[in-house]
């Protein structure tokens, strides 16, 4: 088989696969999407603020399907004179109001059920326990559809959402068994916040490490520091290396500049060559810039990183 026709082969897999993991990130979404509408109907009907809990969970996890979608549809379209990096960070910004929007989520989830605590109201059990046996089924379905997806990390993460929701259904269950069998009442409230404790983690986590990307904040495993040490050290002919910046365009995707001092006698080509070389095999990073400098830096004054 020929290179071209072996790289073709390649591209063509690579894009079947792409598609294949389209489709089923759909599929998962029109599932979850779907039977949140039910749960949420389910839930006012029956009067369970775990179903409604739940169904929220649900609206997280359609977000999150969403930006999975979005996010490989967008990976396709190219930069342009507007957009000179494209169209990555449209999936960290939507993460960022997805975050928001479950951390209030999971807020009102907590009022409510303290005030439900205090003033228990009736929950009808039958309606509740079918409800919650049928999101169970659709969630164990989302899961295994994304689970199945590949080694994505933004599949993986909408597969997480997913198995969240999945154990909110559970509670409900519970819950709904309880009524029951007993007649307890207050067992709703109190497992709809273990589910509203569940989407609070995770809501966190979404809106902390979308905001430090949006802030171009330095990627948790690089230390400037530590590159410029590096760089030093293992490149022949570079004696000084400042100016470092490092931030990430999208979730494990980094990009770094900085100012490297070359020593006399020492080739552009060669020493730019071996920079990026080692910045690719030993940090991970495939786009850098680099700014060659003999005598005096051309900024004023270094930045701390050197």
């Amino acid at each position: 088989m020929s290179a071209a026709h072996h790289h073709d082969h390649d591209h063509e897999q690579a894009y079947e696969h792409g598609a294949g993991n389209e489709r089923r990130v759909l599929v998962a979404l029109w599932l979850t999407g779907g039977f949140m509408i039910v749960e949420a109907a389910g839930g006012f009907i029956s009067g369970s603020l775990a179903l409604i809990a739940d169904a929220g969970h649900m609206l997280t996890d359609t977000g999150a399907l969403a930006l999975a979608w979005i996010a490989v549809r967008l990976a396709r379209r190219p930069a342009d004179d507007a957009r000179s990096y494209g169209w990555h960070r449209a999936e960290i910004l939507a993460a960022f109001l997805n975050g928001v929007v479950m951390l209030a989520l999971s807020a009102w989830i907590i009022v409510e059920a303290a005030m439900r605590l205090m003033q228990p109201s009736e929950v009808l059990g039958g309606p509740m326990l079918v409800v919650a046996i049928g999101g169970l089924i659709v969630n164990i379905l989302s899961f295994l559809m994304l689970h199945g997806a590949g080694d994505s990390i933004n599949l993986k993460g909408a597969a997480l959402h997913v198995l969240g929701d999945l154990l909110g259904s559970i509670a409900a269950i519970i819950a709904a068994i309880v009524i029951l069998f007993t007649g307890f009442m207050p067992v709703d409230p109190m497992l709809s916040v273990l589910v509203a404790v569940l989407i609070l983690r995770s809501a966190w986590k979404v809106t902390r490490d979308s905001a430090h990307i949006l802030m171009e904040g330095t990627p948790h495993h690089l230390d400037p520091d530590e590159i410029a040490a590096d760089l030093m050290k293992n490149v022949e002919g570079v004696d000084d290396v400042h100016h470092v910046h490092a931030w990430s365009l999208t979730q494990g995707q980094s990009l770094v500049t900085l100012h490297a001092h070359l020593a006399d006698g020492v080739d552009n080509n060669t020493a730019l060559s071996g920079i990026k070389a080692r910045l690719s095999s030993e940090f991970g990073i495939s786009h850098a810039t680099v700014q060659l400098e003999r005598g005096e830096c051309t900024d004023s004054g270094h930045d701390g990183h050197h």
